[in-house]
């Protein structure tokens, strides 16, 4: 089972971020932790993404705008990666002949 985080957990875990930071990054959606019990609880994920948030706002001095759009660009780049993933996957169960017509007609575009 995924470990649950709770906010205090997250401010003691990533100790650059302060509560009113937390706060705005799931006010602003670039952070979307779950809700149970009417709390927010975080995943590991949610942590991972609040310390690029930290870099970005602190180490880089980007402002909101900014970090909104990397981070929707980053999280393209997740999804395409995904989906070339289970691309990859269905054309490998294909029968051979199928699978050689599609990487030559890769290769040709």
């Amino acid at each position: 089972m995924t470990d649950l985080f709770s906010e205090d957990d997250v401010i003691t875990t990533v100790t650059r971020l302060t509560r009113s930071q937390l706060v705005r990054f799931v006010e602003v959606d670039l952070v979307k932790p779950a809700r149970i019990d009417g709390r927010h609880m975080f995943r590991e994920i949610d942590i991972a993404r609040l310390e690029l948030l930290c870099d970005l706002s602190e180490d880089l001095e980007l402002d909101e705008t900014v970090i909104g759009i990397l981070i929707s660009l980053i999280d393209q780049l997740h999804a395409a990666r995904k989906d070339s993933v289970v691309m990859a996957r269905a054309i490998d169960a294909l029968p051979s002949d199928l699978r050689s017509q599609i990487s030559a007609a890769m290769t040709q575009g």
